[in-house]
């Protein structure tokens, strides 16, 4: 009997010590607190919607977003942009820094605005002089690549697909390393027959 008088008189004491620690001027100043968290956190929510709003209305306008700057959005956007001005080299540019730290399906992205920004160059610059042959080879050829490296990323891309089928029409038959037009093509160094190591 006289345990449970113990343990009662215990339990009333701890009880009457959470109740003294709970005052109406503690509460006051809990509540107090709490309310100037829950208003600091909606300003600042406030503040960040504010942001993103002007960030999504300066990218849809083609200008440099005044907030996260360094994100993968405000990159890619910003060299979308420049590509869709015809500034390629620095929209080049701005989509290989947008890889770095980039998700396959964003790195797929890239890749195939990249492989239109090759294809929009090779267009632009073909002509009969060889030397201007060679460079819109070139860039179509990278812009082959730039395709095929999108479709690894991400399959299902369709206008990667497309570009590419299209690409592939343009671009001349893979010629043998080494042969000229006046070589035949079966020889490639010399007297060595093609197959031997």
């Amino acid at each position: 009997m006289a345990l449970s008088i113990t343990t009662t008189a215990a339990n009333f004491f701890t009880l009457k010590k959470i109740t003294h620690f709970f005052n109406v001027k503690v509460l006051s100043w809990l509540f107090i607190i709490t309310a100037l968290l829950a208003s600091a956190a909606a300003i600042y929510y406030v503040n960040r919607i504010q942001q993103i709003d002007a960030f999504n209305t300066a990218i849809s306008t083609g200008k440099q977003p005044k907030s996260d700057l360094q994100s993968f959005e405000a990159k890619f956007s910003t060299a979308y942009w420049l590509a869709k001005n015809e500034r390629y080299k620095e929209a080049t540019l701005l989509f290989n820094k947008a890889l770095n730290g980039a998700s396959i399906e964003q790195k797929a992205a890239i890749q195939y605005n990249l492989g239109n920004i090759f294809f929009r160059r090779g267009l632009a610059i073909a002509g009969t002089n060889m030397t201007v042959h060679d460079e819109a080879e070139y860039l179509l050829n990278q812009a082959k690549k730039a395709y095929q490296l999108s479709l690894r990323l991400d399959n299902s891309n369709w206008r990667a697909r497309h570009n590419l089928d299209r690409l592939l029409t343009m671009l001349p038959e893979n010629p043998t390393p080494g042969a000229g037009e006046g070589d035949s093509p079966g020889l490639i160094m010399g007297n060595i027959p093609v197959g031997l190591p």
